[in-house]
Order: C-alpha cells, then structure tokens, then sequence
C-alpha cells in the first residue's frame, strides 16, 4: 500500500509485490500432450537496417518463453540477418501484404525507425491487432501522434522507460508522480503499462503491481528488447494482458539475477540473461 499526490489530491493506492508466490499462482504449466498450435503464434515487427539487433533480441527472448510459433515482420534485405541468427523464426517482409489477424499476439516497436513507413505501419498495426504489445519506437510514433490514443487497441500493453514515458505523458519530476500519472492514463485508455526501471511498475489502472527481481545488469541496451519478446509469448499463450506483463517482467528479472553466478553486473548482456530464461522458469516450478 502506498500514498501518492496530486496537487491537493491524495490517493491511496493497493500496490502487490510481483514476487514468486504471486507469479506460481499465474504461471501455468505446459501440457505434455500439448503441440506448437497449443501455445500461440507471436509476431514480432522489430528491426530495421543497422538497427536489426532489438529485433533479435526480441525474438529469440520470445521463444525462450515459450511461445509455440514466431514469426518476424523484417525489411527483406535482412533476411539473411534473421534466418542465421534464428533459425526458429518464420519471416514475413515488410514490402509484402500481411493479415494481423492471424497471430495471437503482436510485439511492435524495438528498432523500428520513426519514418513516414514505420508510422503507417504502427498506425495500421493499431487498427487491427487485439493483442499488442508497444514498445521503444512505436511508444515514440504515438507520443508524437496524440490523437492515435483514440485507436489505441483496448488492453493494449505499453513497456515505456522513463523517458519515453515522459514523452507520452508529458514531464515528471519523480517516480512518483510517473506512477500516478501511469494509473491515471492506463484506466483512461483500458491498457496495461509497465513503466521499466530499477523496480519496474505495472498497473492497469485498477490494480498495480511493483517488481522484486532484477538488477543494474540490465542497465544496457537490448534489456528492454528482451522484455518486449517474453510479454509478447506469454500473451501469444492465452496469459491475459496483465498476467503476461506480471510474468515477463519477473522471469525477465530473475534471470537476470540468475546471470550474476557468471557474470558481473558489468559484463552482463542481455544474450546471457535470455540463454538463463530456462533456468528462471525452472525456480517458478519449484
């Protein structure tokens, strides 16, 4: 439970702690007669030339939490870059027609460039998807169209760092006032938000949540990427928005806490923390 103002306003919020018990009360376990049509079909648009990293990185993260099908929306010229990379992965190119219906869940954002054709496309995204995933340059395309909120898909995930936030949303000068601001804003437009930071926030407006795990490892680049492919395979596997939000960010922390027997918090990489999501899922079954 926690106090946080506005003005003369003071409002008295319920805040849960993501921590293991709450997420095995969550997490449900895989069906051994299950088959890849059992565990959802994610769509990651990500990448674009000399920016194809983020979109790696989300996909392989994706499938490491145990989405069933993947498939990436990628420039042509990089499908070489893709296929190497991950085998795994099926690819569609960006050139080429597309129905978003097809996919359980969709993650759009991480290296995707803020031109005229990545803002069609996230417009376009946001007319059709249902279940979606928003992140880095997609979260920028909508702070700088205010009016898209308007299309925004209901329970809509938004994973903004703080700075992004505050270009959505306007300046904060606290943490705080960001938490109020997420509450606000994630009941005024039904979407779940995930405010990322050193105990990574989440709220759909109603009911919030605060993260225990995680560590300033994950300071770099990539880290966020990462997150983006894990809450997108959960939502591919039927979690609700909120439940794969709460899932992503704890097994994305664990994990990272997990690296530290081999890493230090400066050598991290987030390509350590994804090959450990394995070993983070087996601390949940226990």
């Amino acid at each position: 439970m926690f106090l946080i103002s506005s003005g003369n306003v003071i409002n008295l919020c319920i805040m849960k702690i993501i921590d293991k018990a709450l997420v095995q009360t969550i997490y449900k376990e895989r069906n051994e007669i299950s088959h890849k049509g059992s565990h959802g079909h994610s769509l990651i648009i990500a990448g674009s030339y000399n920016k194809m990293g983020a979109s790696l990185i989300s996909a392989k993260a994706c499938l490491r939490s145990g989405t069933g099908l993947l498939t990436v929306l990628v420039p042509k010229s990089e499908k070489q870059t893709v296929n190497i990379y991950l085998p795994e992965a099926m690819l569609h190119f960006r050139e080429d027609l597309i129905d978003f219906s097809t996919y359980n869940a969709i993650a759009i954002g991480p290296g995707l460039e803020q031109n005229e054709a990545a803002q069609k496309l996230v417009f376009s995204v946001f007319l059709i998807a249902k279940s979606l995933v928003i992140d880095a340059d997609a979260l920028n395309i909508l702070a700088q169209n205010q009016d898209w909120f308007n299309d925004l898909p209901e329970n809509s995930i938004l994973t903004p760092h703080p700075k992004e936030f505050d270009r959505l949303f306007g300046e904060h000068n606290s943490e705080q006032e960001r938490r109020l601001t997420a509450i606000k804003k994630a009941k005024e437009f039904n979407c779940v938000i995930v405010l990322k930071g050193h105990k990574t926030f989440i709220t759909n407006g109603i009911d919030s949540f605060e993260n225990t795990t995680g560590n300033s490892g994950l300071a770099k680049g990539g880290s966020g990427d990462a997150l983006t492919g894990m809450i997108t395979s959960f939502l591919a596997q039927k979690y609700t928005c909120l439940e794969a939000s709460i899932l992503g960010v704890y097994l994305h922390g664990l994990a990272a806490d997990i690296t530290l027997k081999t890493q230090s918090k400066e050598s991290m990489l987030i390509t350590d923390v994804i090959e450990n999501i394995g070993l983070a899922f087996q601390k949940i079954q226990e």
